[in-house]
């Protein structure tokens, strides 16, 4: 293979012109955020979740306004402004209405046929305030939903007409954060749909932003502290810079848009990108100080360390790729961005950090200092002890893979949503506030299908549905249960001079009958959240607390159970649905597509090494050392009690993605010194002495790389960070430990 140094202008030129053009397309990138992102895809709840949707309404389709007032919200000045915010409101930008107690009135008919109505609280009346206080906070379909039970903040429930794009989502709510913010409350909060998509699309370019520029200066620190040469540090930095900078315009030019785990994208470039740089420079400048030419150098370096790190691109590409399995867009489509990112870095690294390489002497890119003697007598140290201790190694390896076994048995799947929101932000407080005081967020829906000749507004009907919530109601953390019924118990208690005790089921039937007649002349539309047009289909609808999806699982199991054993199946059958309930059982699929995924990247690794090597015994050897990280991942899972969430079960990817290049590293320099005729003991020496300091310097820059997340706001990022940080210095050390103790006992 010759080296033909007049194609490098070429090169650079083409480099040149990429880069032009990538930093004009970078400025289209454009983010997303949507629970849909976690829900399974082609799975039959879901399936049946969207014509739910289609007949009903979306679970989110609302923004929540809670509105403090100190000492409570029974004051003539504060009820007067927040009337008008409630009014107000009703202006904004696809908003479909609006409820509150200043517009809430309660119907009372007496007889014959006389209806009037009363207000849940006489906002002009203060005199009146003393008895509406009363009521109010002993009205169970008040408390927690429209007031709070210490009576210090009222809610403004806003419909929306429908889902909002994005930016609509991010207008909307900085114009209702300016509108409120003209009445000077004592404070507000608040929660739905809108909120989250405007506040994490916001932390997600936040974070990407702060992980930017983090994992450069960190990369600048590292490649400065290792080379010390103005020109060897400027070709390092210009080539991870413009490997970021052109994987972030293959995703505008794509199509693709950054989701919440998008913080990952740049520590993940920078670090496959530096591991890569660090392998073809120091390859370089040994093969230069071995008094070889520029070109023969070069040449080496590409067969050498581009063999090599194809082979590592290949594997690290094919362990995000094992994503794919997963049935969570977000993490499918972080599988498949992060596996161009490393085929990005690859080439980049591979053409113009070699053509810029081969214009500069070794004494020019990196600092010769007494640093070598220390990392060879270190080497040597570590060649010895493996070679002196294989006993003891190999026990020490199997007792500790038992110890991480049994973390691994303690991984749980109860993650809560609160764990996904930003910490220190407004949009978490908001959140924690509505969970300590009122209904919480947190959907639990049941569709109701009616049967045979059965319409949702018979009285048998009801009368199955009834049993349904009061089954719900024996749960304390699911609350603001609704259904139809709830028209009934309105009417009921409107004949009964408005009394709260009589807001309950009409007792009999013939008063069933008799309120069905007024219940007839409800417009339709009124109705449409809670039942079809055909009466075919109803909904009861509650809230759960962020218990953890485990926990909720466990009630709605307990509910379906009752209902298998309790309800009429001739006259309604009923479905779990919802958005909550799609994305807790994400949590079911995460850990099957997990195995799948790792199963089908061990494969792939395995075809790889048995190509490379040619013997099974060297296969044997790679894949062992790379499983004992991912035992110490899950280990770490279980013995911190980390949940096994979607953003999280992305480490084992990552992992062995990673782990697995600084063994292919190492037995590939084996392989070569065994090739050029040395003992194992001859060519082991040398493999530490060339590759181990190489692995060592990209462990490191691969642990701090990724605890660069610790700056992270974004809590499973954090968690992310950490875990693989810490599993990756797990590998180094498998790698450093295991290898040569696997390699002298099984290959003679």
């Amino acid at each position: 293979m010759k080296i033909n140094f007049g194609t490098r202008p070429y090169i650079i030129g083409i480099f040149v012109v990429f880069t032009i053009a990538s930093a004009y397309l970078v400025t289209g990138i454009k983010f997303s955020f949507d629970f849909k992102q976690f829900f399974p895809q082609n799975d039959p709840d879901l399936e049946f979740f969207d014509q739910f949707q289609a007949q009903f309404e979306s679970d989110d389709n609302f923004v929540l306004i809670a509105v403090e007032n100190n000492p409570d919200i029974f004051d003539s000045t504060f009820l007067a402004k927040f009337d008008e915010l409630t009014q107000r409101v009703d202006t904004l930008l696809n908003v479909n209405g609006s409820q509150s107690l200043t517009n809430l009135k309660f119907p009372v008919i007496k007889p014959p046929f006389f209806a009037m109505t009363v207000p849940a609280i006489h906002t002009n009346e203060p005199s009146r305030y003393d008895e509406d206080r009363e009521k109010i906070l002993a009205d169970e379909v008040l408390v927690n939903n429209l007031i709070s039970k210490d009576g210090k903040a009222a809610v403004i429930i806003i419909k929306n007409a429908g889902k909002q794009a994005q930016d609509t989502s991010d207008i909307f709510i900085r114009q209702l954060n300016s509108m409120i913010q003209e009445y000077e409350f004592d404070d507000y909060y608040l929660l739905g749909r809108d909120n989250f998509v405007a506040e994490l699309v916001k932390m997600q370019k936040r974070e990407l932003g702060i992980a930017m520029i983090v994992a450069m200066l960190l990369t600048a620190l590292i490649i400065a502290i290792l080379f010390q040469r103005i020109i060897g540090i400027s070709i390092a930095l210009v080539s991870i810079g413009l490997c970021l900078l052109f994987f972030g315009s293959m995703m505008t030019l794509l199509g693709r848009e950054f989701s919440a785990l998008s913080a990952m994208y740049p520590i993940m470039m920078s670090i496959v990108a530096t591991s890569d740089v660090i392998h073809f420079m120091t390859k370089y400048v040994d093969e230069l100080r071995r008094g070889n030419s520029k070109a023969v150098a070069i040449e080496l370096t590409i067969k050498d360390i581009g063999v090599a790190t194809l082979l590592t691109s290949v594997t690290t590409a094919a362990g995000f790729l094992s994503l794919m399995t997963s049935k969570t867009p977000a993490i499918y489509d972080f599988g498949i961005n992060a596996a161009m990112g490393v085929v990005i870095a690859y080439i980049t690294v591979l053409l113009l950090t070699t053509t810029l390489l081969s214009y500069f002497d070794a004494d020019q890119i990196i600092k010769q200092g007494r640093g070598q003697a220390f990392w060879d007598n270190f080497m040597n140290w570590y060649n010895n002890h493996t070679k002196n201790n294989p006993r003891p190694i190999a026990i020490g390896a199997i007792l500790f893979a038992v110890i991480c076994g049994i973390g691994c048995l303690m991984v749980t799947t109860n993650y809560k949503l609160e764990e996904n929101l930003p910490r220190g932000e407004k949009i978490t407080r908001d959140y924690h506030y509505f969970e300590d005081n009122f209904v919480g967020f947190r959907p639990l829906e049941i569709a109701v299908t009616i049967q045979g000749d059965y319409d949702a507004d018979d009285y048998e009907v009801m009368q199955e549905m009834l049993k349904i919530e009061e089954e719900m109601k024996r749960y304390p953390d699911v609350q603001n249960i609704r259904s139809i019924t709830a028209l009934y118990k309105s009417l009921n208690r409107a004949h009964n001079a408005n009394r709260l005790d009589a807001y309950k089921f009409p007792e009999s039937k013939g008063k069933f009958i008799k309120y069905q007649r007024q219940a007839d002349r409800v417009p339709p539309q009124t109705l449409d959240i809670l039942v079809t047009r055909d009466k075919k289909m109803a909904r009861i609808t509650s809230t759960v607390k962020d218990i953890g999806a485990d926990e909720v699982k466990r009630i709605s199991l307990a509910i379906d159970d009752y209902i298998a054993n309790n309800i009429d199946t001739n006259i309604i059958k009923t479905q779990q649905t919802g958005t909550s309930l799609m994305l807790d059982k994400n949590a079911e699929y995460i850990r099957t597509s997990l195995l799948q995924g790792l199963v089908m990247a061990i494969i792939i690794v395995s075809i790889l090494m048995a190509i490379l090597f040619r013997n099974w015994r060297m296969v044997l050897i790679s894949l062992v050392p790379n499983l004992l990280p991912l035992l110490v991942g899950g280990a770490l899972l279980g013995y911190f009690s980390i949940e096994l969430e979607g953003s999280v079960s992305i480490i084992f990817a990552i992992i062995f993605g990673i782990a697995v290049d600084d063994t292919i590293h190492f037995l590939s320099k084996f392989r070569l010194s065994r090739l050029k005729g040395m003992s194992i003991d001859e060519a082991m020496k040398i493999t530490f002495l060339e590759t181990g300091k190489a692995i060592c310097l990209t462990t490191v820059i691969l642990f701090f790389g990724f605890m660069v997340l610790l700056f992270s706001i974004h809590p499973p990022s954090v968690k992310v960070g950490v875990l693989i940080a810490v599993t990756l210095v797990s590998a180094l050390f498998s790698d450093l430990y295991l290898i040569p103790v696997l390699i002298r006992r099984f290959l003679k």
